[in-house]
């Protein structure tokens, strides 16, 4: 693999990442949110990676990589929580409030996680660079 496709592979990464911490800010913005006028509450997203293959007209070969990409960001379909609340202003009937299904501490690991990812990419990227002016 040429040096040079290193960039191309962790700055797939860099942005993979990067798309995922933006879900999980969006998740955390949501964790206490109720459900709005339509009666839905915000679903917690999570984003689906996929493999991508770069150079060489897309086959792996002797100068092809593997990158990553985002594949889509799929909604959790697990059901809000409900809290027994009749005099809040967004109570069902039976007096429940439905709050978003974000679990914030699971996101919190989510963040942790893809932070760690992208700074790992970076590095790898900040290494090549480095060993890419050492050559002579």
């Amino acid at each position: 693999m040429s040096m040079f496709r290193i960039f191309d592979v962790a700055g797939s990464a860099v942005s993979a990442q990067s798309q995922r911490l933006n879900v999980v800010a969006s998740n955390l913005a949501n964790a206490d949110t109720v459900a709005g006028p339509d009666g839905q509450a915000y679903k917690a997203r999570q984003v689906v990676f996929r493999t991508e293959l770069m150079g060489a007209g897309g086959t792996l070969g002797a100068e092809a990589s593997a990158g990553v990409r985002v594949s889509t960001v799929v909604e959790d379909g697990t059901p809000g929580r409900r809290v027994h609340d009749p005099k809040h202003p967004a109570a069902d009937a039976a007096g429940y409030v439905t709050y978003s299904n974000v679990n914030a501490v699971e996101e919190m690991v989510n963040m942790i996680s893809a932070s760690r990812s992208y700074q790992n990419s970076v590095e790898v990227m900040n290494t090549a660079k480095t060993l890419l002016l050492k050559t002579p």
